[in-house]
């Protein structure tokens, strides 16, 4: 089985995104350099500096599906059919939208038994290969629940002061730890992985 991580752009003070769920300088670092780089939608090319841009040459091509919720989904139109990084996205939703236009020809899948159902399907869609969880509601109670093997922060020098937490707004019964991460630093951004210790 492949590693099941969380990856998300993160605000000095832990927010993925305002209230209003805009991003302000989050993303800057995907267009603050020279060097092309892409996920597997080779439509959507970003501009980042030669390290960053190796950085996710090394962790992007290994996702085969991403774990997403339904906020993620309404808010970005599922990328009109098409997944950001991977080959199909697990949604984890209450009620799966009956008028999406793509509903038909788009590789997502609606879930709604739970993160932990999402994770599942998508492990057993990924096999040997790895699975990209969203930050926020979702990767907190994928995190919770143990099912997370590894956390990506891109970590952004600006502070929001309010916002979307990375981990979600609920709490953790005991301490959760991880190793010393590795550290790659970006134009304003440092790329932080952090293996959960086991």
């Amino acid at each position: 089985m492949g590693t099941t991580s969380i990856f998300a752009a993160v605000s000095l003070d832990g927010f993925i995104a305002r209230d209003d769920d805009t991003i302000g300088p989050l993303f800057d670092w995907y267009g603050n350099g020279d060097v092309a780089v892409t996920f597997s939608d080779e439509e959507r090319v970003f501009r980042t500096t030669q390290a960053t841009a190796d950085f996710l040459r090394s962790f992007a091509p290994g996702i085969a599906t991403s774990v997403i919720g339904r906020r993620l989904f309404d808010i970005t139109n599922g990328w009109n059919g098409v997944p950001a990084n991977g080959e199909h996205v697990f949604v984890v939703t209450h009620e799966p939208p009956v008028d999406w236009e793509y509903r038909d020809t788009a590789p997502f899948t609606f879930v709604t038994d739970g993160v932990r159902g999402a994770i599942e399907q998508a492990r057993a869609f990924a096999g040997d290969r790895d699975v990209s969880v969203t930050a926020g509601d979702v990767g907190g109670q994928a995190l919770r629940a143990g099912l997370i093997d590894q956390v990506v922060l891109n970590l952004v020098p600006a502070v929001l002061g309010t916002g979307r937490p990375f981990f979600g707004t609920g709490g953790i019964a005991e301490p959760l730890r991880f190793e010393d991460p590795v550290v790659v630093q970006g134009k304003r951004v440092t790329h932080l992985v952090y293996d959960a210790r086991r």
